[in-house]
C-alpha cells in the first residue's frame, strides 16, 4: 500500500508522517486490495484540516475533519473512516447473501450499528433548461443546499450545491 501525504500551507514533518502511517495502518488491516491512500493536510486560519481518500473496488471512502490540532484531526478522520468501512463491509455482505455479488474481497464481516439507511422518498419534477446563474438564484429562493437543473449551455443535467465556505459547486456528468 502506498501512502501519499501532501501538505498545503504546512511542511509535513517526519513525526507527522509516522503518526499518520501508524493510524492509517490500523485501517489497512480491515481492508484488502488497497493500493493507495491519499492524505491531504491543510492549515486554514486556525483550523487544521485532514482529508483522507481511499479508492476501493469501485467505491471511494473519504473522510475530512478539521480541528485546532493536526493530530486530533487525524484521530477523528480515522474514526470516521472506520465507521465507513463497517458500512461498506456490511453492504457487501448483504449483497453476497442476496446473491448479487459472485466474488467478494476477503475480510471479516462487521456487526451493524443500526438499521441500514433506506430510500424513503422519490420526487419527480419538470426540469427547465436554465443558465447556472439562474439555477443559483432558484436554489437560493427555495432555500435548498443543492439544486438539480438542465444546463442551457451544455444541455446536460447538472447539480448545483452550496459549499461549506459559502461558495457554490457544480457537478457535471462526464461520459
Amino acid at each position: 500500500m502506498e501512502l501519499i501525504i501532501r501538505g498545503k500551507n504546512l511542511p509535513v514533518t517526519d513525526a507527522l508522517r509516522q503518526y499518520i502511517a501508524k493510524r492509517l495502518g490500523k485501517i489497512e488491516r480491515y481492508l484488502d486490495g488497497v493500493d493507495e491512500i491519499q492524505v491531504n493536510l491543510a492549515v486554514t486560519r486556525d483550523k487544521h484540516v485532514v482529508e483522507v481518500t481511499i479508492p476501493l473496488n469501485g467505491y471511494i471512502l473519504r473522510g475530512e475533519e478539521a480541528t485546532g490540532d493536526m493530530y486530533g484531526s487525524v484521530d477523528l478522520v480515522v474514526e470516521k473512516l472506520e465507521k465507513q468501512i463497517a458500512k461498506y463491509k456490511t453492504r457487501l455482505n448483504k449483497k453476497i447473501k442476496n446473491g448479487t455479488i459472485k466474488e467478494f474481497a476477503a475480510g471479516q464481516p462487521e456487526e451493524e450499528n443500526g438499521p441500514e439507511p433506506r430510500l424513503i422518498r422519490t420526487k419527480r419534477f419538470p426540469i427547465k433548461p436554465m443558465p447556472v446563474e439562474e439555477a443559483i438564484l432558484q436554489m437560493n429562493l427555495l432555500g435548498h443546499s443543492f439544486f438539480v437543473f438542465s444546463n442551457a449551455e451544455t444541455e446536460e443535467v447538472n447539480v448545483l450545491y452550496r459549499r461549506r465556505d459559502g461558495n457554490y459547486g457544480l457537478i457535471e456528468p462526464e461520459y
